[in-house]
């Protein structure tokens, strides 16, 4: 079976991304289990040229069909901060636990209706041949009063999901994939690659 390789090294979301792209034709593995363990520099400025970075490099490395995603969390009333540095927002090492209080408080005089917020992920695919496809999509909701739920990861505790009437963190992995920025645009992918 020929190889897709994820550029992550995130175990969470590679049992997403495994969950959605099964059925494909290809055996679905992160760059670490495929042997690459490069430092890539996301120096883009959107999560668009970041997936692309990415991709690109473990692409470049393999010589397989390489998939990478960058995705984060926009707040409006943060300026939709912390977008591209969700993941370094307060510096590298700080937990999400911290990062999600940190928000709360800083949202805590806020009205409901001025708490919009999103998840954005890019997913990017870049072929031997050089090739490329990059697919962008959203996940919209509230920032939360409190934090709420021990399921998904990242900022899900405190990002409301209006149609579910619960935090992402209460969600079931199933209900999650169905709306998720990420679920969104891997299935787009999926249909990409799948031709």
């Amino acid at each position: 079976m020929t190889r897709l390789i994820f550029a992550t090294g995130n175990k969470d979301k590679m049992r997403e991304i495994r969950e959605i792209m099964c059925n494909t034709g290809y055996e679905v593995v992160s760059m670490k289990e495929a042997g690459f363990d490069i430092d890539i520099e996301e120096n883009g400025t959107t999560f668009a040229e970041n997936a692309l970075i990415k991709a690109r490099a473990i692409a470049q490395a393999s010589g397989c069909l390489t998939l990478a995603d960058d995705s984060g969390l926009e707040i409006d009333a943060m300026d939709k901060q912390p977008g591209i540095y969700s993941a370094r927002f307060l510096g590298h090492d700080t937990d999400y636990d911290y990062k999600n209080n940190y928000i709360l408080d800083k949202l805590k005089d806020v009205p409901e209706d001025k708490r919009t917020a999103r998840y954005a992920c890019a997913v990017a695919a870049v072929w031997p041949d050089g090739r490329e496809e990059v697919i962008t999509e959203y996940f919209e909701g509230r920032i939360a009063h409190e934090q709420k739920g021990d399921g998904g990861f990242g900022y899900d505790p405190i990002f409301f999901v209006p149609e579910f009437n619960k935090n992402a963190a209460e969600m079931t992995p199933d209900e999650k994939n169905a709306v998720s920025h990420r679920g969104k645009a891997l299935r787009a992918m999926k249909k990409i690659i799948e031709g």
